[in-house]
């Protein structure tokens, strides 16, 4: 009498690493032990880039923001604080798009900042 294995689920979780671990180098694609670290690891960064992937991306939308509204001779802060004292509800994105898409729009959002901001 043969001993009862688990094979061909054994050989399903194994397969399903191994396609996860497809495209990298030496062993760590095609040894078990080694593939499951070097997977495990994988799944950390891709974790933590997706959130350092948001940060660089608002970086990127204050920079255009930014650059737009200095044109108009008032810095990202003072702007973004205008444009709360004004009740101007607009997210860092859309003013970023805006910015890169018709530069006329931040010029009069500066100006409603201005004016809520009052004489300096």
């Amino acid at each position: 009498m043969s001993k009862a294995t688990n094979a061909p689920a054994r050989k399903r979780r194994h397969k399903k690493l191994y396609d996860e671990a497809k495209g990298f180098r030496g062993a760590r694609k095609n040894i078990w032990r080694v593939a499951r670290n070097a997977v495990f690891k994988a799944r950390q960064h891709s974790f933590a880039d997706r959130r350092r992937q948001r940060r660089t991306i608002k970086r990127l939308w204050i920079v255009r923001i930014n650059a737009a509204c200095r044109s108009f001779g008032l810095p990202y802060n003072r702007f973004i604080e205008g444009l709360h004292k004004a009740g101007v509800e607009i997210d860092r994105r859309a003013l970023a798009e805006m910015a890169v898409a018709s530069p006329e729009s931040i010029r009069s959002l500066v100006a409603v900042a201005q004016n809520a901001l009052g004489p300096r």
